[in-house]
């Protein structure tokens, strides 16, 4: 997935010591080519020119999600809160366009790494305002939306994380449209 946290997606580095979530060291990248067996998504499937138009479509779900009562409760002291997760994608927009702007702006650039792990901690997601999460989430969307539609021609300029993954535009968009589907599914939403 994204540089995803604890045990629900997949991570580059960081820890939740304390917070009873596991960070997850797996490569997440395999999903560029297998279709994921916790929530279906097919990212090779993914027509890159839709990704704004899908990020838009899902927004609602999200915001829902944020919506519903218990928003902040844990099913189990092992998985975040639909709130946890709804901070996590709000972050994933807002990293996932930065990452996008340097590839459409510069030269295979690599990007910052970014432990999710870590910045739920720091920013304690647990704590934040579910309805204001939702309203930065639907914010962070739509930016990176338009970002996504403003690419033209150029799906197939390169960047890369620390770890050495390359991505081309159009596999940088399939694997973070997955983290975004992914998580709706964690969240039942």
């Amino acid at each position: 997935m994204s540089d995803a946290p604890g045990t629900q997606a997949g991570s580059e580095a960081g820890t939740e010591a304390g917070s009873g979530i596991e960070p997850d060291t797996k490569d997440w990248t395999w999903v560029l080519h297998e279709r994921c067996p916790e929530c279906g998504f097919t990212a090779s499937d993914v027509d890159p020119r839709t990704i704004g138009a899908t990020v838009r479509d899902l927004l609602p779900r999200w915001a829902g999600a944020l919506h519903r009562q218990g928003a902040r409760v844990r099913p189990a002291p092992t998985t975040w809160s639909t709130l946890e997760y709804g901070a996590h994608v709000r972050d994933v927009f807002r990293v996932f366009d930065e990452r996008l702007q340097l590839m459409l702006e510069h030269d295979d650039p690599q990007f910052a790494n970014w432990d999710q792990d870590a910045t739920a901690l720091a920013e304690r997601y647990d704590q934040q305002d579910p309805v204001v999460v939702a309203d930065e989430l639907v914010e962070a969307g739509e930016a990176i939306a338009a970002t996504f539609d403003s690419v033209g021609e150029r799906w197939d300029r390169t960047g890369r994380r620390s770890n050495g993954s390359v991505f081309t535009v159009r596999t940088l968009g399939q694997y973070f449209l997955h983290d975004v589907v992914h998580h709706l599914h964690d969240v039942r939403a």
